[in-house]
């Protein structure tokens, strides 16, 4: 499997950060995880075929910075060279399937596209396609609904957390995982609720036992602290630091 880091910032735009999104590919399927603003842009640039995409997975539909770019891949499919044939499938927590009601009023040039959308609201969920298992949990993220997914395959497993706390679901879904990619907002002092810091993200992979954690989500006073050494506290595993379309092979 591949991990491509689609983007690694958040809502604010920087000059080196793309909103939240990230691919992994199976072989030569592409499964995505979350698309914010620009991450359709980022496709190509990683070499994948937006045609390619069956199955998205997105942690939650409340803030834009994870979502905004749905309707323009669906936008996108709806032309012909090359058609696209296969179904669409869109899983996420409770309010994916409304928002996408939403988004068919808001643009009705999305509506009746000539393949099929299946929408499936997730929670503590298990989707089985090609091979590929998802499991979901749902996570602690303000006072949203957010869940974080864990894909395995042929042995090898990759976790991504979305936005999220500390929290015990967190830990069981990223047990002993081979790849373990967490957001990481705020340095360790300048905690927010609802999301991590980088200690925070370091303990969560520590106490998981997974082999190697990945921190994302990064907002711009990230770059003024060493994050990467706050996470190397509580974590005695190898760490990287996200960048827009790093690929990592698991």
């Amino acid at each position: 499997m591949q991990l491509i880091i689609l983007g690694s910032g958040v809502g604010v735009p920087t000059a080196t950060r793309s909103a939240p999104g990230l691919c992994i590919k199976v072989k030569n399927q592409p499964v995505l995880f979350d698309s914010g603003s620009g991450c359709a842009y980022q496709l190509p640039k990683a070499g994948i075929d937006y045609h390619q995409i069956d199955h998205i997975f997105y942690s939650h539909v409340d803030h834009p910075d994870h979502i905004n770019d749905l309707s323009e891949i669906i936008f996108a499919n709806k032309y012909d060279y090359p058609k696209r044939e296969n179904d669409l499938n869109i899983m996420g927590p409770k309010g994916i399937r409304k928002f996408y009601e939403n988004l068919e009023t808001l643009f009705p040039i999305i509506k009746n596209p000539p393949f099929s959308v299946n929408i499936l609201e997730v929670n503590d969920n298990l989707v089985k396609f090609n091979g590929i298992v998802v499991k979901s949990k749902p996570l602690f993220h303000q006072e949203v609904k957010s869940v974080g997914y864990r894909l395995e395959f042929g042995g090898k497993s990759i976790v991504y957390s979305g936005d999220t706390d500390y929290c015990d679901n967190l830990v069981k879904l990223a047990w002993k995982s081979d790849l373990l990619v967490l957001e990481c907002s705020f340095p360790d002092e300048f905690k927010v609720d609802g999301h991590l810091t980088p200690s925070l993200a370091g303990r969560i992979a520590q106490e998981a036992g997974t082999k190697k954690l990945v921190l994302t989500h990064i907002y711009p006073v990230c770059d003024l602290y060493d994050i990467m050494g706050q996470a190397q506290k509580t974590y005695h595993g190898e760490i990287v630091v996200a960048e827009d379309l790093m690929k990592i092979e698991v």
